[in-house]
């Protein structure tokens, strides 16, 4: 008998066990509400924190290259980068390079609260690979990168992962 078949022949109901989408929609869930009780209601949220460290990370980055760093859409990105503006933490500036293009840096405040959350988001990540054996948390992480990375490029999925 076929898995997408019942006993009597007819179509088996949706198993949500076998579905990736509900899946890591779920993982989405757990991680977040992990992330939230080590990072605490002031401190950044995941995006926050993607943008600081993104920018952080590069040489005078353009909301483009920002856009591709962190994986968030251009609107949220600018939205999100706005916020971070007005909080203080990002200061927009005309590139060195390309006197049309804008470029974001962190100030001394995105700086503090990039360093304040490094500790608890490491913690995040703790925990949430502790969730998995020792010796399936680095196979982990390499499939979500696989997985990320094939939804940035939008890459044709292999059959052989």
């Amino acid at each position: 008998m076929a898995k997408s078949e019942n006993k009597k022949g007819g179509k088996a109901p949706f198993d949500l066990t076998e579905s990736p989408s509900h899946l890591l929609h779920r993982v989405l869930q757990r991680a977040a509400g992990i992330y939230a009780e080590e990072m605490g209601a002031d401190l950044l949220t995941q995006r926050q924190y993607a943008l600081l460290a993104a920018v952080a990370s590069a040489d005078q980055p353009s909301q483009t290259d920002l856009v591709n760093l962190t994986g968030i859409d251009r609107s949220t990105l600018a939205d999100l980068a706005a916020r971070l503006i007005d909080k203080g933490m990002l200061e927009r500036s005309r590139s060195d390079r390309d006197g049309r293009a804008k470029t974001i840096r962190l100030t001394p405040t995105g700086q503090a609260a990039l360093e304040a959350a490094r500790p608890r988001v490491r913690a995040a990540d703790k925990r949430i690979l502790a969730l998995l054996s020792k010796p399936k948390r680095e196979a982990f992480v390499k499939l979500l990168n696989k997985v990320a990375d094939a939804s940035a490029s939008k890459a044709k999925p292999r059959k052989n992962v």
